[in-house]
């Protein structure tokens, strides 16, 4: 597997943001370019808590592919070292929740991004920080 990337934003968003993961829970590439991506997930009932609202692990989903769609959209591969995330409020069954992960900080074999998940009304549902590096 080659380190550097002819087309960042066709891997980005074919490859990545079509990973079998993502596309089992239904994650949809919005819009990627470089440094930049907005993935979205509506909230079906197989994905909730005993709560009835969207399992955290469904939220987490949502902006773990936006961190890797938008870290391989700068021209290198990259692997995520470390992601967390702080749940802020709930999202509801049948709601759309979007993650956008935005760079901090490019390094040359690190980079460092702040994704935040938002719900249908633009409220932050979570906050997220990840960490990947760059092959």
């Amino acid at each position: 597997m080659s380190e550097t990337i002819d087309n960042a934003i066709g891997y980005a968003r074919d490859v990545v943001g079509k990973d079998p993961m993502a596309t089992f829970l239904g994650i949809t590439v919005e819009e990627v370019r470089e440094g930049y991506a907005r993935c979205s997930l509506t909230v079906t009932p197989d994905l909730l808590n005993a709560a009835d609202r969207a399992h955290g692990s469904t939220v987490y989903a949502v902006a773990d592919q936006a961190f890797a769609v938008a870290s391989n959209s700068t021209g290198a591969r990259a692997l995520g070292m470390h992601f967390s995330i702080s749940f802020i409020a709930a999202a509801r069954g049948g709601e759309t929740i979007t993650a956008e992960a935005t760079p901090r900080n490019i390094g040359r074999k690190t980079s460092v991004w702040q994704i935040d998940v938002r719900g249908d009304d633009g409220r932050l549902i979570a906050n997220g920080e990840g960490i990947a590096y760059h092959k």
